[in-house]
């Protein structure tokens, strides 16, 4: 029998981080895109970065039909966070400067690029991408490259720099206590054999 989970944050209930997830207001408008495979994720970043952002949110999918008509806001300029030859660095927002709607693909990095082939319109928008970010916190995952973020310190890193001086790093508390919570689950141990660098 499955153990009941909070309906917000969909942790385990003696496991709830509701209580540390913030109630952010921001500028920039955030659209997670979550790939399936997501979805029951232990540790799903997304979720939570969409529950503390009153300006984000979080659709869950491979083809988005609807997303042409998303991606049109009058108040927005969008654009993918995403790596390619031609990308942008982002930049903090000049005075009087349209806010961006923050596009965001969730999943491995194969994943992501599947979101990318299946929707057009999403392959289509200008891409930015975080100049200088600082080391993942995420420490129980061996990143494929380095400067790798999971998806929430990817949106807070962005946030922190086009909205800046407003800090984000409220939105990292869930997820700090997640991992913290991860690892005291496998014993200290079994972390240091199997995820320590």
């Amino acid at each position: 029998m499955p153990r009941p989970t909070c309906s917000r944050c969909q942790r385990p209930l003696g496991h709830c981080l509701c209580s540390l997830i913030p109630d952010l207001d921001s500028r920039t408008r955030v659209l997670i895109l979550q790939h399936p495979s997501e979805v029951g994720h232990a540790l799903n970043t997304a979720r939570l970065a969409a529950l503390g952002l009153r300006n984000a949110e979080l659709r869950v999918g491979e083809v988005f039909d609807d997303l042409p008509q998303l991606l049109v806001q009058p108040d927005y300029r969008a654009c993918l966070l995403f790596p390619c030859e031609e990308v942008v660095a982002l930049t903090g927002y000049a005075p009087n400067e349209k806010p961006l709607l923050l596009v965001v693909p969730d999943g491995t990095w194969r994943k992501a690029r599947k979101l990318l082939h299946l929707n057009p319109s999403l392959a289509a928008l200008p891409r930015v991408s975080l100049d200088v970010a600082a080391p993942s916190r995420y420490r129980l995952r061996k990143a494929p490259e380095v400067g790798a973020l999971s998806t929430i310190e990817a949106i807070v890193t962005a946030l922190d720099v086009l909205e800046a001086p407003q800090c984000f790093d409220a939105l990292l508390q869930p997820f700090d206590a997640l991992i913290e919570g991860q690892i005291a689950a496998m014993g200290q141990d079994v972390f240091i054999r199997n995820h320590q660098r």
